[in-house]
């Protein structure tokens, strides 16, 4: 692909949803031939009751769609898609190395939890070292405990963070 066709090239582009609506409107997205991703996790509720596993979106309100910038007005129209994100004034893009780092956050299977970008109390920069999550770069946040590590998703303001053994960090 030439420099020139770059504009055309499919990118993981960010949008955010209605409240709760994550599910449906990716429904809504894959029935109109979009490539979309909502990335879930599992987590267990208690009830008074019982206990349920859930299957719930990653991140609140938040779908990417894998398509061509042009594209974005088609897509802000379908049922459940709010707007658009964008990042410094051009639309948000999920970049590769974010995505597989998602992949790999949620096959890791360890508890997630999710903050923004401004909840953080920035520590040390470190690269994890070994186990599912090894070449993963992030902050070590203060806010929780020594063992508490983020990972900045930058380009949505949105940050992951799992509970790991800081043996396993190097600082960089």
């Amino acid at each position: 692909m030439t420099g020139g066709n770059k504009v055309l090239e499919k990118k993981w582009l960010v949008f955010y949803t209605k409240s709760r609506a994550e599910k449906k409107t990716l429904e809504y997205l894959l029935k109109f031939g979009f490539e979309a991703w909502l990335p879930l996790y599992k987590v267990l509720r208690q009830w008074s009751d019982r206990k349920k596993k859930l299957e719930v979106p990653l991140f609140n309100s938040y779908i990417f769609v894998k398509d061509i910038e042009a594209n974005i007005p088609e897509i802000v129209k379908v049922p459940g898609i709010s707007w658009n994100i964008r990042h410094n004034g051009k639309p948000a893009v999920l970049q590769n190395n974010e995505y597989q780092m998602i992949q790999r956050f949620i096959a890791s299977g360890l508890t997630i939890e999710i903050g923004s970008v401004e909840d953080l109390e920035r520590g040390d920069k470190v690269e994890i070292m070994d186990g599912p999550l090894k070449g993963a770069v992030g902050f070590l946040s203060g806010a929780y405990n020594d063992q508490k590590f983020t990972v900045e998703v930058e380009t949505i303001d949105q940050v992951l963070k799992v509970n790991i053994d800081k043996t396993l960090l190097k600082k960089i």
